[in-house]
């Protein structure tokens, strides 16, 4: 069934544009959210900015939405105050605004950030453990226990997905294993949206790579099919750049670079 309302944070971001381009057909109307400038709104589309640490702004652009396409905050490894604003305050902040004004559904944009310390060579699936690779992955994994808080008392459903790498194609060899082809990414968000219980599973944001470490089949009643693969973009990469050695932390660690860094305010 087609939302009346679909709130987009983070907006301004590459996902949010993304989303904006090619998800107009899930609701009557698409209201769009970030701190960043954004495009004057079209047709069936509302523009708010808003910074996701002040309360109040953010019951505003919640407030009327039957959805929530929650994007925003910071997407890399940052400072800790700038982190704690967006994806720790302001995540807390969209979820109270959810429960204050009913909205029920919402798609929150995770990370394999926050599973980023498993090793390469073991499978994961939606009961593995945290394993944070950063401040940025920790915001995530804090995330994800306020979702569970807010479906377990008061009933708002959320797919927690786990984006992998969400560009138009891989851009290094360890894509070739976290690649989520826009097309599928958008193919997700139908699915989240369109199912008719959702409850509060973890999704984990991939496409249908033959190189794989993560397995969806606990949420395959959400009803999204990945039908892309990084596979034929192997032999351009493979020509382009030299893998990382395999003793190298970027390529033991699933989080890749964010795993093998250092403090970032270091």
């Amino acid at each position: 069934m087609k939302l009346k309302r679909l709130l987009i944070t983070g907006a301004a971001g590459g996902l949010g544009r993304l989303a904006r381009a090619r998800l107009g057909h899930v609701a009557e109307t698409i209201r769009l959210s970030d701190l960043s400038e954004m495009e004057p709104a079209g047709p069936n589309e509302e523009v708010m900015r808003c910074d996701l640490g002040d309360f109040d702004a953010v019951r505003a652009v919640v407030d009327g939405c039957d959805g929530i396409l929650h994007l925003g905050g910071v997407s890399v490894e940052n400072t800790f105050d700038a982190i704690r604003n967006g994806n720790l305050t302001g995540l807390y902040n969209t979820y109270e605004a959810a429960r204050q004004t009913g909205c029920k559904r919402i798609l929150f944009a995770s990370s394999n950030h926050a599973i980023g310390f498993h090793t390469r060579e073991t499978k994961l699936d939606a009961d593995a453990a945290f394993a944070p690779d950063s401040l940025y992955g920790v915001s995530k994994v804090f995330g994800e226990a306020v979702a569970l808080l807010y479906h377990d008392k008061f009933g708002i459903e959320t797919a927690r997905v786990r984006i992998g790498s969400c560009f138009p194609e891989p851009k290094d060899h360890r894509m070739l294993a976290t690649w989520l082809s826009p097309d599928d990414f958008v193919r997700l968000v139908e699915a989240v949206f369109r199912a008719p219980r959702l409850g509060c599973p973890v999704i984990y944001g991939a496409s249908a790579n033959a190189e794989t470490w993560w397995d969806n089949s606990a949420a395959g009643y959400v009803g999204w099919v990945p039908q892309d693969s990084s596979e034929p973009f192997r032999a351009k990469l493979d020509a382009a750049m030299t893998p990382p050695a395999p003793g190298d932390p970027v390529n033991r660690y699933q989080g890749g670079a964010f795993a093998a860094s250092g403090h970032f305010e270091d």
